[in-house]
């Protein structure tokens, strides 16, 4: 037992790990079959499938939740272009303030949430927009496009240039090298980092808080349901996040994996 230890403690170590961070998880995914003794109970009462089938029982909860996937569609689409082209640019090319360009970059994912929520807050008022759908938008648009900046760069640097030097030589245009070449390489790391602005958008709560107004999101709904016993609900939600989050992270290996057998 004891070799058998020292030659697999890494693995044994890691699967700790990876067990306690999904433990959260597991209950989660539990709770959403169960059926609490009363509003404020997580005790696992009884098993039940109405939660799955009355998704939207409680009021305005997949009002919310479709307002948060709303918001986050549109900031994970804005985010996703504007991150991109920024990408590009600071990857292959030097323009003055460069430097300075990568350290701003840096600064929205560095600095904390509440004191990004209060600031964007009084640029809004400062600005006279009244503060819903709108701003929260902008708001999401600002702090996600550092992520997929970081994301996308990190693939252009891991790049092979070589590619698109053999492709131009055998007389492909600077767009056919790009469309045929650079964009498929590329695209792994610009649907990464569509996933992650996705993500943080819809799980945002502290920046939203800040400049949401009357409009309620799903995490706004869940903190304030909080108050009053949240929904079992919520937790069917919560897993089919996750599930649907896990399918794509599969879906994307067993292509790849494809894609390798073919090369």
């Amino acid at each position: 037992m004891r070799r058998w230890f020292a030659d697999h403690w890494v693995m044994t170590v890691g699967l700790m790990v990876l067990l306690y961070l999904f433990l959260p998880i597991a209950v989660v995914a539990g709770l959403s079959f169960n059926r609490p003794s009363n509003r404020l109970s997580y005790d696992f009462n009884a098993f039940t499938t109405d939660n799955w089938t009355n998704l939207c029982g409680p009021a305005d909860l997949c009002d919310a939740v479709g307002r948060s996937a709303w918001i986050g569609l549109l900031a994970t689409v804005f985010a996703t272009i504007l991150g991109t082209l920024m990408a590009f640019a600071l990857a292959r090319h030097k323009f003055r303030g460069r430097s300075l360009t990568n350290l701003l970059i840096f600064l929205p994912m560095a600095t904390p949430e509440l004191v990004m929520g209060t600031s964007l807050l009084a640029l809004f008022t400062a600005g006279g927009l009244q503060l819903g759908f709108v701003t929260i938008l902008i708001a999401h648009i600002m702090f996600c496009v550092s992520f997929v900046v970081v994301t996308v760069k990190a693939r252009l640097a891991g790049m092979d240039a070589r590619l698109e030097e053999a492709a131009m030589d055998l007389y492909a245009t600077p767009f056919q090298t790009f469309r045929r070449i650079t964009l498929p390489l590329v695209l792994p790391g610009i649907v990464a980092a569509a996933l992650l602005a996705f993500s943080l958008s819809f799980d945002d709560f502290i920046i939203t808080n800040f400049n949401s107004g009357n409009t309620v999101t799903f995490p706004m709904y869940v903190w304030g349901a909080n108050q009053r016993g949240i929904p079992p609900q919520v937790n069917v939600i919560g897993t089919a996040m996750f599930a649907i989050a896990l399918l794509l992270v599969l879906a994307t290996n067993v292509r790849r994996r494809r894609g390798a057998r073919v090369a």
